[in-house]
C-alpha cells in the first residue's frame, strides 16, 4: 500500500468511526480526488456539506469532481450554490475558483454582491481566516498571540482565526488522536498529528 492509499484508509476509518466528523469526510474526499477516484470523492463531499452546509471550499471541489465525471448539470447547480455561499461569507479564493469552473463550462461569470458593499466585503475585524470551512466568515477574529512559539504557531496566528483554533484544540484534535489512535509520544504519531493539524487548519 502506497502512502496515498494509506492516507485514504486512515481517513476512511475516521469518517466511518465518526460519521458526524466533517473533517474526516472532507480530507477523505480531497485524497480520493488526488487518487482520481472522483465518484467516491463526490460521496464524501456531499456528506461534508450535509454536516457543514456553509463549507464553501467543498462546493468548489465537489463541482470539479462532477465535471470530471461528466455531470455538467449537477456541477452547474453545485457551483452556483457554492458561489453564492462563498460570496456571502467573503470566501474569495473558493468563490473565484468556482467562477473559473463556471466559465470553463460556458456559463457567464456570476456577479459578486459583496464586492459592491463598502470595503468590498472585508471581514469586520480586518482579518481573513484561511481555514477551509471557517465558521466565522466575515466575523473572524485573530488570535491575541501565536499559540506556539515556533514557525507553525506563527503561521496559525497569521492565517487562522481564534474560533477555528479553539475548534481544532477542543474538538477536532481529540477526534484525530482517538480515531486515528495516535501515540503522541512516538515520532510517527507526533508527525501524523502535526500533518493533520496543518491540513485541517489550511496551513499546509
Amino acid at each position: 500500500m502506497n502512502d496515498l492509499q494509506e492516507r485514504i484508509a486512515q481517513f476512511r476509518k475516521m469518517a466511518n468511526d465518526d460519521p458526524e466528523n466533517e473533517l474526516g469526510h472532507f480530507r477523505l474526499g480531497q485524497l480520493l480526488v488526488e487518487a482520481g477516484q472522483h465518484a467516491d470523492a463526490v460521496a464524501s463531499f456531499r456528506r461534508t456539506l450535509e454536516l457543514s452546509p456553509q463549507f464553501s471550499k467543498v462546493f468548489q471541489l465537489l463541482g470539479a469532481s462532477l465535471i470530471k465525471l461528466g455531470k455538467r448539470d449537477d456541477a452547474l447547480r453545485v457551483l452556483r450554490e457554492g458561489f453564492a455561499i462563498a460570496d456571502e461569507r467573503g470566501d474569495n479564493i473558493p468563490r473565484d475558483e468556482m467562477v473559473k469552473l463556471l466559465v470553463q463550462l460556458g456559463e457567464p461569470a456570476p456577479e459578486s454582491k459583496r464586492d459592491k458593499l463598502p470595503g468590498g466585503g472585508a471581514s469586520e475585524g480586518g482579518f481573513r481566516c484561511q481555514r477551509p470551512g471557517c465558521f466565522a466568515g466575515a466575523r473572524a477574529r485573530q488570535l491575541p498571540k501565536p499559540p506556539m512559539s515556533d514557525e507553525v504557531g506563527k503561521k496559525i496566528y497569521e492565517q487562522v482565526c481564534a474560533d477555528c483554533w479553539q475548534y481544532w484544540l477542543r474538538d477536532l484534535s481529540i477526534k484525530v488522536i482517538n480515531e486515528m489512535r495516535l501515540d503522541l509520544s512516538t515520532e510517527q504519531g507526533a508527525d501524523m498529528y502535526d500533518q493533520v493539524m496543518r491540513e485541517s487548519l489550511g496551513i499546509t
